[in-house]
């Protein structure tokens, strides 16, 4: 079999964070497969993420640096991508699962007439022929896939994959050989980024998520601030809290929105609706607190407080602050 071809995901020429769940999976593919995996790095100015990922034992870091990939168009990246794949005879082809992986995976696919397993979240079998699991129904159902293409593409479930170790040496990194060619029917227009001071929610090693028991505008920001402050946490909401316009839709976590397993979660006034529960419960440390007793937050939370938030928070925090 061909080797796995893992997609970096890049911002601004730094290597992302969860690029590193995909190379895990792709290092068990490998092993078990008995092949090899590289790393594509796509990008203008991309040194520096290629450079980075060379220390998680890939074959070879193939890099594509062209001005024509300085801002993402999924139709000019897959294309690469796709190119690039035929080109070092990869069989596979993985990404983590993000807002990225997403978009351009399923071009990819496409265009390597490959079958698609999305948000892969362990490989089954020691040998070929190999099987996946993936999550349906919200996480409620576990579904066990074989791709039967010759070729195919994963997108890999970054909570169920810890993020891959430095392997102990320096992969070479080498130029792709291909060219990035626009199509003309995308042209990019621009980004509006969401500047903020907090980590992404998606990288941050803390999560403070709050639900529509904050009520309004005055108590979502008031709770989630200063423990977000204190912790250096990254602030997410449940969709109750987005659909009603106190957080924008960039925050969400669940099902519909973002995947996310901190190290910690904090977890204030939500109940954890199941589709909410979808998106967080593989964090390692979750802590809850809600007035409810009944809430299903607290059957996967590891520690839980009933009791009302706004007289929980502050409390906690000023006894966090003593230490």
């Amino acid at each position: 079999m061909g080797d796995i071809l893992v997609i970096a995901e890049t911002y601004e020429g730094k290597l992302k964070k969860a690029t590193l769940s995909s190379i895990a999976f792709a290092g068990e593919l490998a092993a078990k497969a008995g092949a090899g995996f590289n790393v594509a790095v796509l990008g203008k100015d991309i040194g520096d993420a290629a450079n980075e990922v060379a220390a998680y034992g890939a074959k070879t870091v193939y890099t594509v640096d062209d001005p024509a990939l300085e801002n993402y168009v999924a139709g000019t990246w897959a294309r690469v991508v796709a190119d690039l794949a035929d080109q070092t005879g990869a069989d596979y082809v993985a990404a983590t699962t993000s807002t990225f992986g997403r978009d351009i995976l399923p071009r990819v696919a496409a265009r390597l007439n490959a079958g698609m397993v999305s948000d892969v979240q362990a490989i089954v079998g020691d040998a070929a022929p190999l099987k996946y699991k993936r999550p349906m129904w919200a996480g409620n159902v576990i579904g066990t896939v074989e791709v039967k293409t010759a070729k195919a593409v994963f997108s890999v479930r970054g909570t169920d994959f810890d993020a891959a170790a430095p392997a102990g040496g320096t992969s070479p990194i080498q130029a792709g050989g291909v060219t990035a060619t626009d199509d003309g029917k995308v042209r990019y227009a621009g980004f509006a980024a969401t500047i903020s001071a907090r980590p992404e929610l998606t990288e941050a090693d803390v999560v403070v998520a709050g639900g529509r028991g904050l009520k309004d505008q005055e108590g979502f920001d008031g709770i989630m601030n200063p423990l977000a402050d204190h912790f250096g946490a990254a602030i997410g909401a449940t969709r109750a809290v987005v659909d009603a316009g106190l957080a924008p839709n960039d925050l969400q976590v669940g099902q519909t929105g973002k995947v996310v397993a901190p190290n910690l979660y904090i977890a204030v006034a939500l109940s954890g609706a199941i589709q909410h529960l979808a998106g967080m419960k593989n964090s390692k440390v979750i802590v809850a607190i809600n007035k409810d007793e009944e809430a299903p937050i607290f059957s996967v939370a590891d520690y839980g407080l009933v009791a009302d938030a706004f007289k929980a928070v502050p409390a906690f925090l000023e006894l966090v602050k003593k230490g």
